[in-house]
C-alpha cells in the first residue's frame, strides 16, 4: 500500500472498518487459538458427544499420528510449560535434571520427578462426521491432539485381544471406522473410557471426494520439526528461571521469536509457546499443579492446554 493508497482510505474511513472487523474476528476465535485444532465440548448435560474419522498419513508421510513430549509444572520462579526436545531425539535440560535429582537417591529429590516428568500427547489428523455443540465442524478436516488412553483404544483396534474381534486400521478411508468419542466427568476431568469405534465402513462412497478430504490434512512432520522446538539453551534458561536459579541475561524468548516467525513458511503451529510469566491466578495454580503430578491421561491433557493458553 502507498501512501496515497493509505491517506484515501482514512478519507473513507475503510482502513477503521477493516481494523474493528479484525478486531471481532479476534474476539469470536480467541486469542491464540489455532484453528487448524479441533477440540470436542461437552453441552448442557456436562457430558461430550462426537463422532469423528481418524485419517491416513498425510501426502508424502509414513504414519498417520505424531507424538510429542511436554513438560508442565511449577517452581519458585513460575510455571515451566515447554516441549521436550526428547521428542526429536535430543538432550532436554529437564530430562537432565530429573536424572540427577532420581540418581540423588532422595525421596523427596524422586517425588519431584515425579511431578516433572514429561507427558505423552499425539496429533492425528481427522474428519469430524457428527459434532452436536458445534455442527459448523462438520464435513472438515482438523488436527486432534489426544493422549495415551485415546491411543491405546487404537492400537487395541489394530491388535485387538480376543480371537472373535476383527482388526481394523482405524486410519483407512475404506477399512477403518469412524470413532464414537464419549466424554463423561469423573472427579472433576474429563474421561473416555465409554469411547468406542463404530463397525468397519467407508468414511465416504465417493472415492474422489475422499482423495480430496485427504490433500487437505495437515502435515504431521511439521509439529515436531526442529523449527518448531526451542533450543537446549533457551529451555535451559528458562528451566533456571522457574527453579530459581541465576541466568545470564539473554533475550527473552519471545523477542528473538518474533523476528524469526516470518521465515518459517506458512505453517507455524503454536504448540511450543510457553508462559514468560511468573505467576498465574491461585485457583489456577492450585488445579495445574494437581494435573501435572498425577498419571497420565487424556483429561488432564486437555486442562494442561488450556491452562497453558491462559499462561500465555
Amino acid at each position: 500500500m502507498s501512501f496515497s493508497d493509505l491517506k484515501k482510505q482514512s478519507k473513507l474511513g475503510s482502513l477503521t472498518q477493516k481494523l474493528v472487523k479484525e478486531v471481532e474476528k479476534m474476539n469470536s476465535t480467541g486469542a491464540g487459538e489455532d484453528d487448524r485444532l479441533w477440540k470436542p465440548e461437552l453441552d448442557k448435560t456436562g457430558n461430550g458427544f462426537a463422532v469423528i474419522r481418524f485419517l491416513p498419513a498425510p501426502e508424502n508421510e509414513d504414519l498417520p499420528w505424531a507424538k510429542i513430549y511436554t513438560h508442565a509444572f511449577q517452581g519458585p520462579g513460575g510455571w515451566y510449560i515447554e516441549n521436550s526436545l526428547t521428542t526429536i531425539g535430543q538432550k532436554d535440560p529437564v530430562s537432565e535434571h530429573n536424572r540427577e535429582l532420581w540418581n540423588s537417591g532422595s525421596d523427596k529429590d524422586k517425588e519431584t520427578v515425579r511431578k516433572q516428568k514429561r507427558k505423552l500427547s499425539y496429533y492425528s489428523n481427522i474428519y469430524v462426521v457428527k459434532d452436536p455443540v458445534n455442527p459448523q465442524n462438520e464435513g472438515k478436516v482438523f488436527l486432534f491432539k489426544y493422549g495415551k488412553k485415546i491411543f491405546d483404544k487404537i492400537m487395541a483396534a489394530m491388535q485387538p485381544e480376543f480371537e472373535d474381534e476383527t482388526p481394523i486400521n482405524p486410519f483407512d478411508f475404506w477399512q477403518g471406522a469412524n470413532f464414537k468419542l464419549k466424554i463423561r466427568k469423573v472427579d472433576g476431568y474429563w474421561n473416555y473410557d465409554k469411547s468406542e469405534f463404530e463397525s468397519q465402513s467407508p468414511l465416504l462412497d465417493d472415492d474422489d471426494a475422499m482423495e480430496a478430504i485427504w490433500k487437505k490434512e495437515y502435515s504431521l512432520a511439521e509439529v515436531v520439526s526442529p523449527t518448531q522446538f526451542k533450543t537446549y539453551e533457551q529451555l535451559e534458561t528458562r528451566l533456571k528461571m522457574v527453579l530459581g536459579q541465576k541466568t545470564s541475561s539473554r533475550p527473552r524468548y519471545d523477542e528473538e521469536v518474533d523476528g524469526e516467525d516470518s521465515d518459517r513458511g506458512s505453517f507455524t503451529p503454536n504448540f511450543n509457546r510457553s508462559s514468560t510469566a511468573s505467576e498465574l491466578p491461585e485457583d489456577l495454580s492450585s488445579q495445574l499443579n494437581a494435573l501435572s503430578s498425577s498419571s497420565d491421561s487424556d483429561d488432564e491433557d486437555d486442562a494442561l492446554s488450556y491452562f497453558q493458553r491462559l499462561a500465555e
